[in-house]
């Protein structure tokens, strides 16, 4: 199933940029199974001179992130850029301050950062004639977990109609195919989109494990709350994720075309 999966991302990849006139790409790379995954498949699809890594961190990237980064971008042989965005962000704070000084911070200052990174990657990309790759999953997606005009933008979500434990059982396949290509700690570490401190994909949702199921069992096979509940899922969780769900058809709608590979759609 992964060699079939992935011998359609990196064909799906390297017909869709070369159809709309590109021969090469750039993406953040930060160190997570995501982009890691996603530069897997453009080296593949392209070729590691065609590839362009960009390592963003923020006050809030950890080394080990950093330093993941960096690991697989060496291991491909691609091309970094180190655009480190403390500074952006401190001006971009000092130029909102007065406007938001009876306000606590939220996640306005967290998509603050996806979108500056937004921002320097679409200036690459036109400068450069450089395709721009979103790395985004099908369960960011599907649930909103994610910015729109920051990690939402691109051209193509390679990996967009991958659920995140797809991604997961994908990276461990490219690993036994490559020679443990993705740093055991990408593979390891809590997901966490390393916005605050401390922060962890499990603050907003429920286990990738669990969440996918839910989400498969209402999207593909439409199930109700009460179906779902009665299979062994938490009410609560059930109906949370549903709503997540519904709330965010507006992000879907502004969404980069992925490339697919299920057989179910995002919207019911």
């Amino acid at each position: 199933m992964n060699d079939n999966i992935y011998k359609a991302l990196t064909v799906g990849t390297r017909n869709f940029v070369h159809k709309n006139g590109f021969h090469k790409v750039v993406f953040g790379l930060s160190g997570g199974i995501d982009s890691s995954v996603t530069a897997i498949i453009a080296v593949d699809a392209l070729g590691n001179n065609n590839v362009l890594g960009v390592i963003m961190p923020s006050p809030y990237t950890q080394k080990t992130s950093i330093n993941d980064a960096r690991k697989i971008a060496k291991n491909l042989g691609i091309k970094t850029l180190y655009l480190p965005i403390k500074s952006i962000m401190k001006i971009y704070n000092k130029t909102l301050a007065k406007t938001f000084s009876s306000y606590p911070e939220d996640v306005t200052e967290e998509n603050l950062q996806a979108r500056i990174r937004c921002t320097l990657l679409m200036a690459l990309s036109n400068k450069f004639q450089m395709m721009l790759l979103a790395t985004g999953n099908k369960s960011e997606l599907a649930t909103g977990y994610c910015t729109l005009y920051g990690d939402l933008a691109g051209a193509l979500a390679p990996i967009g109609d991958l659920l995140k434990t797809q991604v997961y059982s994908l990276a461990r396949w490219l690993n036994k195919e490559k020679n443990d290509i993705i740093p055991l700690s990408t593979l390891e570490k809590e997901p966490s989109a390393e916005l605050k401190t401390g922060q962890k994909d499990s603050d907003i949702l429920p286990p990738y494990e669990i969440l996918d199921e839910i989400l498969e069992k209402y999207l593909r096979w439409g199930k109700t709350v009460d179906a779902i509940s009665k299979e062994g899922f938490d009410r609560e969780t059930v109906m949370k994720v549903i709503e997540m769900v519904k709330r965010s058809a507006f992000k879907r709608k502004q969404a980069p075309p992925s490339l697919k590979v299920s057989d179910w759609p995002l919207e019911k």
